[in-house]
């Protein structure tokens, strides 16, 4: 199976698309009657353990990568790159959604509400952002070696002189047949 890292343009989109979702939010509640929702410091709690979970576990698997370790279960490493892949990309969204709701209150920051409502969603967006880096961090962590099969750039390099020095060697070993 061949992962590739996660192109770095899908965390913009993500970041793009959740500012623009968390902004349309808070101006849509503007108009009506429903507060804003902000983040409770449960979730930015939550969210932080969670981002240092695959933190350790990304660690362990790297271990594994530089030759530190001798196995590893490979269950465990593909869930892992895996829970990185998507800590990333749910960091970016959540960092883009809580930075718009961030930039929307920040007008309001003199109503009592709403200071409460900056607190929670900065504390939620540097949460988010430090889950995105933690992501991406540990999905370089998980990325493997290349082995050196037949596809490998070195392997086909060699084939590649091998059969140079093959052919060199012909044409110089037998000088009679050199000169008819």
């Amino acid at each position: 199976m061949k992962v590739s890292r996660t192109p770095w343009w899908y965390y913009v989109i993500a970041v793009v698309l959740g500012a623009l979702f968390g902004t349309l939010l808070v101006w849509r509640t503007r108009s009506t009657a429903i507060a804003p929702v902000g983040a409770p410091w449960f979730v930015s709690g939550v969210l932080f353990v969670l981002g240092i979970v695959v933190l350790v576990f990304a660690w362990q698997v790297h271990q594994y990568v530089i030759g530190k370790v001798k196995e590893v279960d490979v269950d465990k490493a593909s869930t892992t790159l895996i829970l990185c892949k998507a800590l990333a990309i749910a960091g970016a969204a959540l960092a883009g959604y809580y930075g718009g709701e961030l930039a929307m209150c920040i007008v309001w920051r003199d109503v009592a509400f709403y200071q409460g409502l900056i607190a929670e969603c900065s504390v939620a967006c540097a949460v988010t952002l430090i889950d995105m880096v933690i992501g991406i961090v540990g999905e370089g962590w998980c990325q493997l070696p290349p082995q050196d099969g037949p596809e490998h750039p070195r392997t086909k390099q060699a084939r590649r002189r091998k059969r140079a020095r093959g052919t060199a060697a012909k044409t110089t070993s037998n000088p009679q047949e050199q000169s008819r």
